[in-house]
């Protein structure tokens, strides 16, 4: 595994953005790359390269009513005006009615929101996309470490106008890429001025005193407007302690935790050891006799095995290892709640949301570790193979990447088999709600226009609690292009242009949740003994792997459930204290491998990865998504579809709350796939492009093209890309889909 590559694609590009000579000031990781739009046509020598693509340039929206896809009122008033977000039965609920809700949420605010008049307006639009929460990604400390008054500052302002428009926010103030030590900073020795502390946190009592002061200076620190202090603001929903950080991921080594770091670590292993066995004599006995070089047992040390050879020898040693480090984890993870909350905090807790250096065996460890707070976190992005200088955090010419569809579950390696792992795939732990703080499609793979619908869909079948998009870069239409572009743009009509109808369906649970498909009891003992997880979250299993899965319901440690079963229903895994045990249900009339779909278990949504089309067919939405024209006539009750695009979205969605059947008011979105003016590309090998220009403002949109027949006469209006009608009204039972019109308002005739 390439892990510098891997940390990168989960949001580390931060640290490039520090050194780089266009971000706006270090540390400030809300903070996006901006360019300068360009208008100049002579940049790029193939000028034909749009055709059968039109321009995607909405008027600045003033927000006056009239807008069909204004979604501010599912919102509350005021974000919290019910009193904290609390969890019941495995869901975040209203304390007064115990009502559930899930959040439909982006990484932001952007870099460009400096003041409170700039803020409110991106909560305003955030707020008319269907937006419920926003997290609030970045460090509230300077470069020394210390609190930061302006940025304390800056959050409070950003959680008091994301209220006023019902959105609540998620802190997340911690990440080791936004620190490098000095190397004679006297609380965490050690480092050299270039180095993150990876892992320190969990372990070195003073770098712990440290953070606890950002937090009292976040969360005790009364508003320069209202007074009020974010302790007691019932619109902070939750805080993470940490972000993308693990004893269980490749960063954990002695190559990143210099010697005074790693004595520390090894002085509380030799003390946990003691305390199991009455020595380390006794130890090593048990061991035996397995020493590493950095053993010191006269001085009260002993060392820490690597993490490949923890989960690939699982000797006596790596047992216990895997033992010490996990009890130490989730140690601090139940500290640091416990202080949290000691200050007054009411809001939600989450531990950490990383992946680990083996899915199988160590990510079981990671996530029960999270189970000591409120609700469960991961991170995941769908990538496209992008390569080239910077391409961590970049996009520029001479960069490769390959076009890749999820919904055909394509490999990142153009002509490999099928990979069936995507950062959808969700599994409930021990009945806490489950959050995805971090996800999209990467570009610039032309497949993003499936990411909206596809996170919507299966996010509401496995009942997840919330979705939250990176990255929220501002609110206008821009590719933000320059010397280069972001692979995370959410501003874009693939993606937030398709907020509408994916917020309705997935906040207000128009697809239902599927059935509890696999129920998994895993034995802690089992787990610190490194026996695994049958169900690992984020393990790559390709159609080779997928033949030698077993049938039946008696599962040995090596063995796999099929993971299309999270594209069929619920997963729910539990740790506990008794034997383990699984109970799968029958999958063979869900899940054909021969036919290559997967069927939900209500009948509500059905994938056929073999054309990558998703059909959905539930009461109050009804669609298809991806490979439209493999479709042919695609029949779903209340519409057909039929298109000659090979990669498109229709979906009709009540906007009532209403059965389709019944419903007043519906709201048609259709969408294609996205670009920037003028961008080009040419061949690199089997499957791979190579960017000749990454092109200009503004965004552009395959044309569309189809017919949509509705089961009843409507009235179908057409839209502008603000949502307001423009044009004449359609009458009658069919719809010739217009080139360049996303959304239409579709009332019943009388």
């Amino acid at each position: 595994m390439n892990a510098t590559r891997h940390l990168a694609r989960a949001g580390l590009f931060l640290l490039a953005l520090l050194s780089s000579p266009v971000s706006a000031a270090p540390n400030d990781s809300w903070i996006w790359i901006e360019g300068e739009s360009s208008s100049d046509t002579s940049m790029n020598p193939h000028p034909r390269a749009d055709q059968g693509w039109f321009a995607f340039e909405p008027a600045r929206d003033d927000f006056s009513e009239g807008s069909v896809i204004d979604l501010r009122w599912l919102n509350e008033k005021e974000a919290g005006q019910e009193g904290h977000i609390a969890v019941r039965d495995g869901e975040f609920v209203h304390p007064k009615t115990g009502a559930p809700l899930r959040f439909w949420a982006v990484n932001g605010p952007s870099s460009s929101a400096k003041t409170r008049e700039d803020l409110r307006r991106e909560a305003r639009l955030l707020a008319r996309y269907g937006v419920n929460m926003v997290r609030i990604h970045g460090s509230v400390f300077t470069r020394d470490g210390e609190p930061d008054a302006d940025r304390v500052q800056h959050v409070i302002d950003i959680v008091e106008t994301m209220k006023a428009e019902g959105i609540y926010t998620h802190l997340s103030v911690y990440f080791p890429l936004w620190f490098t030590p000095r190397p004679d900073l006297a609380w965490l020795p050690g480092y050299n001025g270039s180095q993150h502390p990876f892992a320190a946190l969990m372990f070195n009592p003073e770098f712990q005193e440290k953070y606890r002061s950002w937090w009292r200076a976040l969360l005790l620190t009364p508003s320069a407007v209202t007074g009020k202090r974010l302790v007691d603001e019932p619109a902070v929903f939750g805080a993470e302690i940490q972000n993308e950080d693990s004893y269980f991921f490749w960063t954990f080594s002695d190559r990143n935790l210099p010697d005074p770091q790693l004595r520390i670590l090894e002085g509380q292993f030799a003390d946990w050891l003691k305390a199991k066995y009455g020595s380390l004599d006794g130890a090593f006995k048990a061991w035996n006799g397995q020493r590493l070089k950095r053993d010191e047992p006269e001085s009260g040390r002993v060392a820490l095995r690597p993490l490949w050879n923890i989960f690939n020898e699982r000797t006596a040693r790596d047992r216990d290892t895997a033992t010490f480090l996990i009890e130490s984890q989730t140690g601090f993870y139940r500290d640091m709640r416990a202080f949290l909350k000691s200050l007054g905090f009411r809001g939600l807790v989450t531990a950490s949301n990383w992946t680990t250096a083996s899915a199988e065996v160590l990510g079981p460890l990671e996530k029960l570790s999270y189970t000591v707070c409120d609700f469960i976190d991961r991170h995941g992005y769908f990538d496209c193979l992008h390569k080239g200088d910077n391409a961590a955090w970049s996009i520029r010419n001479d960069h490769t990447y390959a076009d890749r569809s999820a919904l055909r579950f394509e490999p990142s390696q153009p002509g490999q088999p099928r990979l069936f792992v995507h950062p959808g795939m969700d599994i409930r732990y021990n009945d806490l709600p489950s959050m995805i703080s971090e996800t999209t499609w990467n570009r610039p793979n032309r497949y993003r226009s499936e990411a909206p619908l596809y996170l919507a869909a299966f996010g509401a079948l496995q009942n997840s609690s919330a979705i939250v998009h990176f990255a929220f870069d501002g609110s206008d239409w821009n590719v933000k292009p320059g010397f280069f572009m972001q692979p995370w743009t959410l501003m874009s009509p693939a993606m937030m242009g398709q907020f509408p109808a994916a917020a309705l369906l997935y906040r207000q649970r128009l697809v239902d949740a599927g059935a509890v498909l696999a129920d998994i009891k895993l034995n802690v003992d089992d787990l610190k003994a490194l026996n695994g997880t049958p169900l690992p979250q984020g393990a790559a299993f390709d159609e080779l792997r997928l033949k030698d899965v077993p049938e039946g319901t008696e599962f040995k440690p090596g063995n796999v459930i099929d993971p299309l079963v999270h594209y069929a229903g619920q997963t729910r895994v539990t740790f506990t204290d008794q034997p383990g045990s699984v109970t799968l249900s029958p999958l063979a009339s869900l899940i054909d491998h021969d036919r290559k779909t997967v069927k939900a278990s209500h009948g509500q949504l059905l994938l056929d990865y073999g054309q990558g089309l998703l059909r959905i067919q539930a009461p109050a939405v009804q669609g298809a998504s991806g490979n439209l024209k493999s479709g042919g006539s695609i029949k779903l009750g209340a519409l057909t579809i039929e298109s000659d695009l090979d990669l498109g979205h229709v979906v009709l969605v009540a906007m009532d709350g209403q059965p389709l059947a019944a419903s007043r008011r519906m709201l048609l979105q259709v969408m294609s796939e996205e670009k920037a003016t003028q961008f080009q590309t040419e061949p690199a090998g089997e499957g791979i492009r190579r960017i000749t220009h990454i092109g200009r403002d503004p965004w552009r949109v395959r044309n569309l093209s189809g017919k949509v027949r509705f089961a009843r006469p409507m009235k179908v209006q057409p839209l502008d890309f603000n949502g307001r009608p423009e044009g004449p009204a359609h009458q009658g039972p069919a719809l010739e889909l217009d080139a360049a019109t996303l959304y239409y308002l579709v009332e019943p005739l009388p």
